[in-house]
């Protein structure tokens, strides 16, 4: 029997005409002309201070966290309305322009750089708490608010918003959602993914669409799941309604040395084998500790090798029979020392030290690259050994930190951006240590997203197929392909061009995007 052959714009790995383009060419400038004609058409819809396109007005969103990749937009808008969003959505469709959703700007994956030809929509005026509800359980926020200040408002009813990435005093929960943020308590609380219950957005047509519900459990696909993490490239976010947990009477940590990093790696394999979920297992070089201590002087111990960080919380007897249990595994697994906090002020300073850990490296060098790759936890011990290797093969220095509970990486590799030489080999160095992340039955990312700086890991993880049906869901949502083009999603093209890893052709990413 004979099947039919679908037609070109049916099949799953088909990309439509000039669909991949607009991934590609997050540099090129507009046509002359093209500034004012959006701008006039984007002026007539908000109050004009919410209009920026004078480039020094616009020079601040030039990039974000990641600011080794910039790219000054055409056009800034900060809408103060749904209405207004829906707006402006509409007419960039009708206009074709690009749109580059941002939040506080404190990606590090550049997932919030602008394209040069679109406009950057920013939600910082989306700043409301707009119902707390202590029976449920339950936060309705707009995109805007940071995350700890959920927490914050959450407080007189006994709750608290539990993800709490280590830029959590800036970082939007829009910004959360985009990139599924996760923090050091996230191995016994869950991922941004966990914590959130609905999700209401428009389309690049201007349509409003609800994701989830706040029943346990909504009818139809997890379309939900799917727009979390989308950085996005789906739909533009503009109510979340998140879920509150109630707050513990009881928390302590117990931190824990080590004089060999390996052996530390396989202590937290251990802990989890032995049935133990803490609230939070984190883990820290020697590098890291030290780089600390001299910053918020939490009190680590500056002789190990590397420290362990693990949080009990529950009641006084729960936090007491698993500080205890924890207490045995580390020992049974070569801890050379082990302190618990005696205090909620000496808990909140042990963390205190880790939440620093990406300011302290600022400290130490001009510059630093924050990987974000996720392995197994019985891998950790091999892939700290393979991180010191490769600091001898690429002469740079690296700090790491992990959410060593989840297997989630951030070496921090140090380097000065304004020599060309060290900014290239710290970015070979980060691709390898991705590579290895999924060589060892790991991902290329876990929190951080991959925006334009792991677009070329992705060839690396994913198949050619793989890939094309990225687009297709990317497509289904956003058919012509303006929302937050050029990040995530790598073309084929680009793939066969980079040889599956770019840092064994010994070539730059993004050749065409300014540096510093």
């Amino acid at each position: 029997m004979n099947t039919p052959t679908a037609p070109a714009a049916e099949r799953p790995d088909a990309v439509p005409e000039g669909f991949e383009d607009r991934f590609a060419d997050l540099a090129a400038k507009p046509a002359p002309g093209r500034q004012r004609e959006v701008a006039e058409r984007l002026r007539a819809l908000v109050p004009a201070h919410c209009l920026l396109y004078r480039e020094e007005d616009t020079r601040p969103y030039e990039c974000d966290a990641l600011s080794a990749f910039r790219q000054l937009p055409m056009v800034v808008v900060l809408p103060e309305t749904e209405e207004q969003v829906c707006a402006i959505l509409k007419a960039c469709r009708e206009l074709d322009v690009p749109v580059v959703a941002r939040g506080a700007g404190t990606s590090l994956s550049g997932g919030s750089m602008p394209h040069a030809s679109g406009v950057v929509l920013s939600l910082a005026k989306f700043n409301r708490i707009l119902s707390i509800d202590p029976l449920a359980r339950t936060a309705r926020v707009q995109p805007g608010v940071r995350n700890l200040a959920i927490s914050d408002a959450a407080a007189p009813h006994g709750l608290y918003y539990a993800p709490d990435p280590s830029s959590q005093i800036a970082c939007t929960i829009g910004g959360n959602v985009a990139e599924n943020s996760g923090g050091v308590h996230c191995l016994k609380y869950g991922l941004t993914v966990h914590n959130v219950l609905r999700v209401r957005a428009l389309t690049i047509d201007g349509e409003a669409v609800e994701f989830g519900s706040e029943a346990l459990d909504a009818p139809g696909l997890d379309l939900l799941a799917l727009m979390i993490g989308s950085e996005g490239m789906l739909a533009i976010v503009t109510e979340i309604t998140v879920k509150l947990v109630p707050t513990p009477p009881l928390a302590r940590v117990v931190m824990a040395s080590f004089d060999d990093v390996v052996t530390a790696g396989d202590a937290v394999a251990r802990i989890i084998a032995a049935g133990i979920i803490p609230a939070g297992l984190e883990m820290m070089d020697r590098k890291a500790t030290v780089a600390v201590e001299e910053f918020v002087h939490a009190g680590y111990d500056l002789e190990a090798a590397a420290i362990l960080l693990a949080e009990s919380d529950g009641t006084a007897e729960e936090v007491a029979d698993e500080v205890a249990r924890i207490e045995q595994v580390l020992r049974e697994a070569g801890a050379t020392g082990i302190r618990v906090s005696n205090s909620e002020a000496e808990r909140l300073l042990f963390w205190s030290g880790r939440k620093n850990a990406f300011p302290a490296a600022g400290r130490l060098s001009p510059d630093y690259y924050c990987m974000d790759g996720t392995i197994p936890r019985r891998n950790l011990g091999r892939m700290l050994a393979s991180i010191a290797a490769m600091e001898e093969k690429y002469r740079l220095r690296c700090m790491n930190v992990f959410h060593a509970g989840d297997g989630n990486l951030h070496p921090l590799i140090l380097f000065d951006a304004n020599d060309p030489d060290e900014w290239q080999r710290a970015e070979h160095f980060g691709a390898e240590i991705l590579a290895l992340s999924v060589e060892y039955g790991g991902t290329i990312t876990g929190e951080h997203g991959v925006g334009v700086e792991k677009i070329d890991s992705m060839c690396v993880q994913f198949s050619r197929d793989e890939l094309a049906r990225f687009s297709a869901v990317k497509r289904a949502f956003d058919p012509p392909g303006l929302l937050n083009p050029g990040k995530a999603i790598p073309t084929l093209a680009r793939c066969a061009e980079y040889g599956k890893m770019h840092v064994h052709g010994g070539r730059l990413a993004f050749p065409e995007l300014p540096r510093f």
